[in-house]
């Protein structure tokens, strides 16, 4: 896994997740989604790029907070949207 130096890391905060039992919007429309990630700007939980809706990349250019971490129990990795590479 490749990591690189991001100016974006400058947007992370300690947050705690908005809806920790699930994707806001999924959870909202009734929808499925697949893996969870966490925006670690606002704490937003939105679905990965496996769900039907994307939620967590539409959230990261929407709002402009591109960096998110795995919800996931057991992973512990971040990812920047807005260069598509780990961080």
């Amino acid at each position: 896994m490749t990591t690189v130096v991001d100016e974006h890391l400058a947007l992370v905060r300690d947050v705690a997740p908005q809806t920790p039992q699930g994707c806001r919007e999924c959870l909202l429309a009734g929808t499925p989604w697949v893996h969870l990630r966490l925006c670690l700007t606002c704490g937003h939980v939105g679905c990965c790029d496996s769900s039907p809706m994307r939620h967590a990349r539409r959230h990261a250019f929407n709002d402009g907070h591109p960096i998110v971490r795995s919800l996931e129990p057991g992973e512990n990795w971040r990812w920047c949207y807005a260069h598509q590479a780990f961080v």
